[in-house]
């Protein structure tokens, strides 16, 4: 059992060129740190069409957590001329987790159920509001994180990029006085951020997708 994330960006026809690099910059540069901070797990991701990604997860079980990192990662980034402080970029993306039967030399050429229930639950999404999803072999893990990534989706629509910001070096498992380091903001200023976008709650829904999803395969 593998877990594959499939993403897209959305109104990306709406970014400026230089926007757009910056996004897939540091897409790639994420997959490659996400390589190395999950050494003991086989990560690989790709980006296609210019403004899609997909990634195989050995390890499933750390899927939702990634994702998330994936998610805030593009919610951060900060345009040259940006005068507010709401998230210019977002992107929505579909969970699957199933079996790996085929392994081509890329993994556009890969295939297996994770591929398939990855792939086309991002084609459902399109129609609809949803950000986030997950899609397995098992109907009862299906139905109780259906319910739990809706709620997390109205979570995530609150972030600004400032508390995004956070939740990507939370993500990482950094302290709050490191976080407030490299921001060169107060230890006080992080955790208010923390609070605002839902921290508490999200580290509980990650601990609980860990948990469940090791029992259920």
């Amino acid at each position: 059992m593998i877990a594959v994330i499939t993403a897209d960006l959305i109104d990306s026809s709406n970014y400026s060129e230089s926007f757009l690099d910056e996004i897939l910059k540091n897409l790639n540069s994420e997959f490659e740190k996400l390589q190395q901070d999950y050494a003991e797990n086989e990560i690989d991701f790709e980006i296609y069409r210019g403004d899609s990604f997909q990634g195989v997860i050995s390890k499933y079980q750390d899927s939702l957590k990634i994702a998330l990192r994936i998610k805030s990662l593009i919610n951060k980034v900060k345009s040259k001329d940006q005068k507010t402080s709401s998230t210019l970029a977002d992107v929505k993306i579909a969970i699957g987790i199933g079996t790996f039967d085929y392994k081509g030399d890329s993994i556009a050429e890969s295939n297996g159920q994770a591929f398939q229930l990855s792939g086309r639950t991002l084609d459902e999404m399109k129609n609809d509001s949803r950000k986030i999803r997950l899609k397995t072999p098992l109907e009862s893990l299906n139905f109780e994180f259906e319910a739990s990534l809706f709620l997390l989706d109205a979570v995530m629509e609150k972030w600004s990029q400032a508390s995004a910001e956070v939740v990507y070096f939370l993500l990482k498992g950094m302290k709050e006085t490191e976080i407030a380091n490299i921001l060169n903001i107060s230890q006080s200023a992080v955790n208010q951020r923390k609070k605002a976008c839902g921290w508490e709650a999200i580290s509980v829904l990650l601990k609980r997708f860990e948990n469940v999803t090791t029992q259920s395969f």
